[in-house]
Parts: structure tokens; sequence; C-alpha cells
């Protein structure tokens, strides 16, 4: 499909709308260009007027509107193509012409002008044409997590240390990972880890002196119990030793799948600081479990979960994704309902994002027709969030992906108390966060302006063990911030 732009370049919303009602669709876009308007096409004008014209399947909608300040103009055109696309495919996106990955942040500001649930449904509505199931969804999380926002200190930082590796690469997954079955992985994994440590060692360095300190570290991946458990123990010491960690308030750990975790790997986890890991199934569906190329059973999932309550974790997050191939309504809640008997402290339920890079979606072509206007991935999602809420686990971080089945949302619910503090933090963009592994990335905040600064580092492990030096030319800007805190 073409799309064409009249004096303006507002590329980027006008993309995301588009994507909300056609999401497998290439687009061609067009700047001044004579638009073709035999074939399917989008033309977003603005002369003396806002315009927005659409031709899809033979259908066609159009709307005008008159000139608005130029500070609004992208956001109006992107409010018309939105009604346009919507009257023509038939088609109302719950989240409305709301395209951002934070929309908790937008609740947030509405709250501190005082808002009430109600007013900020009705801001929303007007604006981005939300509905209201989202809406208070929003608001609950965000009323959630205040209390954990106000209890940042902006001088602390959380760390993320990064385990790019996975037992086997899961069919619907783009992450940068490696499969531990792979060709060159015996000797790559052992670098991987003295290269990791060596990052570590080098941060601590650098932090001796600073008036900062460590709040939440964060090991993820990947999945880090992919590692033995003497690796596992040899970077959690590292950190340890290198980094100041007798004022963190929370220290997890991802275990990850069933098949990849053992005894003395949680055992490791566990004597070495964490206190809360994640136990991930994403299904309770054996046959769904095959499909996506999991090597493990609920069954096996549910002996780890109690094989960690007996040696002692007192908050354990299990992962679970509505909309994964072959699984059903009946499935999904059957999974919920199941999570829920087990009582873990939280519950993340993530929507399916359909990634071109996952081994699904190149091969797929069935599924991919057609999967994304069964209304049953928005019904799994209603109905975790209600049967959630109603056992006690509420929402207290949310994030929203681009190319997610049913543009939905991934959210994490948790027991009272039991929140993440890593999640709020780094989804609100609340905190510093600073990032060791291969994919990291190095987030630092000036809370005077809001400016974010960014670093990355290498996404490949033999990229980032090769180039750890060339990569490593942050340092000194990094330095320099540290100093001003």
């Amino acid at each position: 499909m073409t799309v064409y732009f009249e004096n303006n370049s507002y590329k980027y919303e006008t993309e995301a709308v588009m994507k909300l009602f056609c999401p497998l669709e290439s687009f061609e876009f067009v700047f001044d260009g004579k638009c073709d308007e035999a074939g399917d096409h989008v033309l977003v004008s603005v002369t003396d007027r806002l315009t927005v014209s659409a031709r899809l399947g033979g259908k066609t909608g159009h709307m005008e509107e008159p000139l608005c300040d130029e500070s609004d103009r992208e956001l109006a055109l992107c409010r018309m193509l939105y009604r346009v696309m919507s009257e023509i495919t038939g088609v109302s996106p719950e989240w409305g012409c709301l395209t951002g990955i934070r929309p908790v942040k937008k609740v947030n500001a509405l709250i501190n002008e005082g808002c009430s649930q109600d007013e900020v449904y009705e801001r929303l509505c007007k604006k981005y044409f939300i509905s209201r199931r989202k809406s208070d969804l929003s608001y609950l999380t965000a009323v959630t997590q205040t209390p954990m926002l106000k209890s940042l200190d902006p001088k602390s930082f959380s760390l993320y240390i990064g385990i790019p590796f996975c037992p086997t690469r899961c069919s619907y997954c783009s992450f940068v990972s490696h499969s531990i079955r792979s060709r060159g992985a015996t000797v790559l994994i052992p670098q991987y880890v003295e290269m990791l440590c060596r990052e570590i060692t080098e941060l601590g360095e650098m932090l001796k002196g600073k008036n900062t300190y460590c709040d939440t570290i964060y090991i993820g991946g990947g999945t880090p119990t992919s590692l033995s458990a003497e690796q596992i123990e040899k970077i959690m010491k590292t950190a340890e030793k290198s980094i100041d960690i007798s004022h963190i308030r929370e220290y997890t750990v991802e275990a990850g799948r069933a098949d990849s975790i053992t005894e003395d790997k949680l055992i490791a986890i566990r004597d070495n600081g964490a206190t809360r890991i994640s136990i991930n199934p994403q299904t309770m569906q054996d046959s769904v479990l095959r499909a996506i190329g999991r090597q493990h059973t609920a069954a096996q999932f549910e002996e780890c979960f109690n094989l960690a309550r007996r040696l002692g974790f007192d908050n354990i997050n299990t992962d679970t994704i509505a909309g994964l191939p072959t699984d059903t309504y009946e499935g999904f809640k059957d999974t919920i309902d199941r999570l829920i008997a087990l009582a873990p402290e939280s519950i993340t339920v993530h929507t399916l994002t359909v990634k071109r890079s996952a081994e699904l979606f190149k091969s797929a072509e069935s599924f991919r027709e057609g999967y994304l206007t069964d209304d049953s991935v928005s019904r799994m999602v209603n109905y975790a969030f209600d049967a959630l809420t109603e056992n006690g686990l509420m929402p207290y971080y949310l994030y929203r992906q681009k190319n997610t089945v049913g543009n939905l949302e991934n959210v994490g619910y948790a027991r009272a108390g039991k929140e993440s503090l890593y999640n709020i933090y780094i989804m609100e963009e609340a905190q510093n966060i600073l990032a060791c592994g291969a994919s990291g990335s190095t987030k630092l905040i000036d809370h005077s302006t809001g400016k974010i600064t960014r670093f990355f580092n290498y996404k490949y492990p033999y990229e980032y063990i090769s180039r750890y030096d060339k990569m490593m030319g942050y340092k000194p800007e990094l330095e320099k911030f540290l100093a001003q805190l």
C-alpha cells in the first residue's frame, strides 16, 4: 500500500496508526508526489485544510478538518486517519490512536493534575478514542505503582545483567539469543561469561566514590539458567564483589524455562542474594508448548515451581503469553486458572507480538493471515485481567509493542508488596539503568530536564566479546554523568 504525504512528513505516527488496521501490510511512502487514487492508498494532506483519504479493498473514506496550529497537526491527522480507517475496516482498536509504548506515563501526568478515574477516561477518550477498559487498566496500573515511584531516590540506579542464551529458540521469539545446543556454544558461553564479569568489574571501579548506589539488580535474558550453576554463581559473586549491593531492595533472576532449571542452579541463585525469580511456562497447554518449540511440559513447570518453593523462594513471578499459535480462549483460560492455583506472587501476561524475524512468521503464512482478525486474543487478555484482579493480583506495570496481536498490551500483575521495582522503574523511565552484557541498554536520566541518554552494547555475544574495547568507547561520557550526581 502506498501512503502519500502532501506538505507534511508525519511518517512515523501515520505508519503506527496504519499498522493498527493493516499489521502485516508493507507500506511505500511518497512525499509530495501525485496520488494514484486507483489503487489501495492513503493520502495525508496539509493545505488550507487537513485532509485524510483512503482506499482499501474497494472501500473508500474521506475526512476534512480546518487547519489547526502546527503543534497539533500530527495528532489531528492521526485522529482523522484512525476514524477513516475504522470506518473502512469496521475495526476499532481498544487503545484508539494512542500508539506509544508507555500509556501509563500519560495517566500519571493526568493524575498529577488532579484528575479522577472518570476524568482520566474522558480526557483519553476525547483525545485518543481509547476504550473505557483500557483507560481503567492504565489508571489502576498508575495507582498501584505510585508508592513505588514515590519511594525512588533519583540518585540510585538499577543494574541489568544480560544472558543472551536459551536452551532452544521458541518459534515466536525475535530476541537476540543463542541456543546452547548450537555449534560453538560450548566455546562461546565461557568466553561470554568471562567478558561479562570483566564489564561488571570495570563498572564497579567506575562507581567507586560516586554519589550513587545500586537499588535493584535484574539478571535477564535470554534464559540465565541456560548457564551452569557454577557460571551463574561466578556472575553473581562478581556483581557482589564489584558493586556495593548492601542497599538493594530487589534482586531478580529470570530462572526461565523448566528445561533449563535444576536444583543446583536454584540454590546458586538463592545463596547469592536473589530475592525474586521468574519461572515462565508461557502456557500450561502441552500441545501449545510443542507448537512453539518448548522442550518441556506443564507438569515439569509445576515441578520446578514447587521445587523453588521448597528451596525458600517467596517471591516468584510466572510469565504467560496470550495468542500463542494453536492456543484457544479455553486453553488460555485454563492456563491462567492453573497459575492462580499455584499462588505465585506475580503473573505477567504478555500478548504475542508479530515479529517478522521470528521463525513462526517466516514460515507460517497461513497463521499470519487471518490470525490478527480473531477476537479470541482480546478475550484472553480481558479474562486475565478479570481473574487476576479478583484473586488479589493488581496491574502494576504495563507496556505496549509494535505489531502486537490486536494492538493489545503486556501487563504485570502482583500481590500487594510484591511488585517488581525494576519493572516499574524501567518502564516509566524513572531511574538510571546501568546495563552489562550483550544487548544491554544503559539509560541515564537528567531529572532536571527529563532528557534520557542511552548507550547500547553490541547485540550478539560474539560481537560483544570480539569488539568489547570499541564498545566501551562510551565510558568517559558515562563516568562524567556519574560524577555529576
